[in-house]
């Protein structure tokens, strides 16, 4: 097997990187963060001591970074990763950015000679952990199948959406409605909770139902309902409010350069701006229900 750099280490990079050591990888991981770089050495792969240490001897690099600043920096702003990579070597992003970011540092790498393809997943941390994740590639066929082994053992789902950036577009669609549906079905549970209904009687009754969703199926949000959501642990770890705000945010700036109407995802957006500012940007998103839950 050839040898991975993995940067980006957190709630989704870090159990990502340990399954692909876990499946028989050589791994050398990077952080900025050191308490994510150390959870990750607990379980056996190595630290490096920067980015352009890590990707050194390496055939594949996989970033898992929070947004289209941060990914456009490592590889052409001050760090110019790219130029330290031999041609021939593969990028995997799997960080959720703007299309046109991924395009950008794609013509880059080509003009290098390194593949590049966007791999934005789907799944949450307790996919990341189980190794299920869904990934949406954009980038060549050929590129693709060269990344497979290594998406398989970190994904149960690999969809090809098209070119580069189309990874990308696929997962700010996903998002969107994710955003939507949590919105609506935290209002939902909140207003059968203060009509006097148990929310764990009515979320089954709607899991079962038509209104049934991904919320309700694996993510409920209220708390003590489902133990292995976030809302049963405090809203703690899962995906940030802020980052779920971010994601919105790339959707509403794509459907105005191409004019496409989204009333409900610049409400959902709008929704979970409000949310944040009060103060849980760093709560997982399904939080957003405390908007709307009755107090007293």
């Amino acid at each position: 097997m050839g040898k991975i750099a993995f940067i980006g280490l957190g709630n989704m990079g870090g159990p990502m990187a340990l399954n692909l050591h876990k499946a028989g990888h050589a791994v050398r991981a990077f952080d900025l963060s050191k308490p994510a770089c150390d959870k990750v050495a607990e379980g056996g792969i190595a630290i490096a001591a920067s980015a352009a240490d890590a990707v050194a001897g390496a055939d594949t690099v996989i970033t898992m970074l929070p947004a289209s600043q941060h990914v456009e920096g490592l590889f052409l702003g001050a760090g110019d990763l790219l130029a330290q990579l031999p041609a021939g070597t593969l990028v995997i992003d799997s960080s959720t950015i703007a299309a046109a970011t991924s395009r950008k540092v794609a013509e880059a790498a080509k003009a290098r000679g390194v593949a590049f393809i966007d791999a934005p997943v789907s799944g949450g941390t307790g996919g990341a952990i189980a190794g299920t994740l869904t990934f949406m590639v954009g980038g060549d066929t050929a590129d693709l199948e060269r990344a497979r082994p290594v998406l398989e053992k970190m994904g149960a789902n690999i969809f090809h959406a098209g070119g580069v950036g189309a990874g990308q577009t696929a997962k700010i669609c996903n998002n969107m409605l994710l955003g939507i549906l949590m919105a609506g079905t935290s209002e939902a549970i909140a207003l059968g909770v203060a009509n006097g209904l148990d929310p764990k009687v009515l979320s089954e009754i709607m899991r079962r139902s038509s209104g049934g969703n991904w919320a309700l199926e694996k993510y409920n949000p209220w708390p003590g309902v489902m133990d292995t959501a976030p809302a049963s642990k405090g809203y703690a770890g899962g995906f940030g409010t802020d980052l779920m705000l971010k994601d919105l945010g790339l959707a509403q700036e794509n459907a105005i350069a191409v004019k496409a109407s989204t009333p409900l995802g610049g409400m959902a957006r709008a929704l979970y701006a409000a949310h944040s500012i009060a103060g849980h940007g760093a709560e997982d998103f399904s939080s957003v229900i405390k908007m709307v839950q009755k107090r007293g």
